[in-house]
């Protein structure tokens, strides 16, 4: 007996990965403001990592509220180059400057998953790629966002390597699913080991 997941967000990239992998999903977009939730985390030493968690365990929980019984499944996912945290960018200006600060430098992509019922959080995880971007020349930044738009503004390291964004790269260590936002295999171990899905 397979079971119905609710998925606490409107991404069109998760969405499609779970449908992909044969589990019936249904998007319900989580009521919660993100930076609203970031904000008192801001030096206080919290990890990338758990800010990642915070924001899915935040959207999970709200959803599993509004959805009385049902397995709601929140993400989020963060950018980070050192201790600095990088968000979408608002503007094709942002891209570029996001762009700029990420040349010849490697930095970390954190997708985190939260599993929640009824409120209650029931299984936690990060899935993290390193991502490593050659040294671009500004020009060569410009023609580039000219190229693939308003796409640019839909991730926050202004790139998806899905598509022309991967020709930024020289090295990545981390699985594909991961990068584009969800930690899909071990997701799947533990839809499977709840009964969610069959396995």
């Amino acid at each position: 007996m397979t079971e119905k997941i609710i998925l606490a967000s409107s991404s069109p990239f998760r969405k499609a990965m779970l449908l992909n992998a044969g589990v019936d999903v249904e998007a319900v977009p989580a009521d919660v403001d993100e930076r609203t939730i970031e904000a008192p985390l801001q030096g206080s030493g919290v990890s990338p990592e758990d800010v990642a968690l915070i924001l899915a365990e935040a959207k999970a929980t709200e959803v599993s509220e509004r959805r009385p019984g049902a397995l709601v499944l929140g993400c989020d996912q963060t950018l980070s180059l050192g201790d600095e945290l990088f968000h979408k960018p608002a503007d094709m200006e942002g891209a570029r400057r996001h762009l700029l600060a990420l040349s010849g430098k490697t930095h970390q992509l954190n997708s985190a998953a939260v599993l929640a019922r009824d409120g209650q959080v029931l299984w936690r995880h990060v899935g993290i790629a390193s991502m490593t971007m050659r040294k671009l020349d500004p020009a060569f930044i410009g023609r580039h966002l000219a190229r693939v738009g308003a796409k640019a503004l839909a991730s926050v390291g202004a790139y998806q390597v899905e598509g022309e964004g991967i020709q930024l790269f020289e090295k990545i260590e981390g699985d594909h699913f991961t990068i584009v936002g969800l930690p899909l295999l071990p997701l799947l171990a533990e839809l499977r080991a709840l009964g969610a899905i069959d396995g």
